[in-house]
């Protein structure tokens, strides 16, 4: 470990091999950072964090702060960063409460400067948070989601996988996965096309998720309708089965169509 003469490391702090901590930094007492991880100067990482290897956080940030939730009672939870995530400066990540008992950033993650995950998120990996985008408590995100700058999500809301929203949006629906949500309101803008290509989605896979949207937003049908219709004439996939069940665990209803989007062609962010 290298360690700055200015830094206070708690000596109940468990610190991997190789790890560099800046000048100013505070880590306390009842937490656990990975081997090979980089901490820059004036960080401060409180009890409950958990943070895995070849981490990066810079200055500024605040890991594993009490809830900003009244309900919260000084329970023991925790604040878990998976394994090579970047945590840019002043981005802050509370940590859970007794609702779930921890707060998850998954591995090969990105928050950018500003932004703010509440008690109880969990994010899968591959994410990307943009820069002041700020998520409230017990919200969920898939792998490979992208959120642009400046999103508000509203609690308890769920992101599918593969999806990205533009920078600005207000999401108070759940975001079906392969999709991109934009404008005011927002809404189904066309699939992912671009990320699914870089992440090797075949074009038979891009047929079947553009086949999926068509039937659910293009056909005239409700939601529940257009399930239905897909069970019974769409060939069981991965694909089908991913966004079919997103759909029926959704609590709080996806967003809507928006009439004047191509299904087959994404919006420029």
């Amino acid at each position: 470990m290298t360690q700055h003469s200015n830094a206070f490391i708690h000596p109940d702090a468990k610190i991997g091999k190789d790890v560099t901590i800046g000048p100013f930094t505070y880590i306390a007492g009842d937490v656990v950072i990975g081997d090979g991880t980089w901490i820059g100067p004036n960080v401060t990482i409180m009890d409950g964090a958990r943070i895995g290897k070849n981490c990066r956080i810079f200055p500024g940030a605040v890991i594993s702060a009490i809830p900003q939730d009244l309900k919260f009672k000084g329970e023991i939870t925790t604040a878990e960063i998976g394994d090579n995530t970047t945590i840019r400066e002043c981005a802050t990540v509370n940590r859970g409460t007794a609702s779930r008992g921890k707060t998850v950033v998954g591995s090969n993650c990105l928050l950018m400067a500003y932004s703010h995950i509440a008690h109880d998120c969990i994010l899968k990996n591959n994410i990307i948070i943009g820069n002041g985008t700020q998520i409230a408590g017990e919200v969920e995100i898939d792998d490979h989601a992208i959120l642009s700058a400046h999103v508000l999500v509203h609690q308890f809301e769920r992101i599918g996988a593969h999806v990205m929203v533009q920078g600005g949006s207000k999401v108070n629906k759940d975001i079906p996965p392969f999709i991109i949500a934009a404008r005011e309101p927002l809404t189904f803008a066309g699939i992912n096309l671009v990320g699914l290509r870089r992440r090797g989605f075949t074009p038979q896979q891009i047929g079947t998720i553009q086949e999926l949207y068509r039937n659910i937003y293009n056909k005239g049908m409700n939601v529940s309708q257009a399930l239905v219709y897909i069970e019974e004439n769409m060939e069981a996939t991965p694909e089908r089965e991913i966004v079919t069940s997103f759909i029926k665990n959704s609590k709080r209803g996806i967003v809507r169509e928006y009439t004047g989007s191509n299904p087959d062609e994404g919006v420029e962010l």
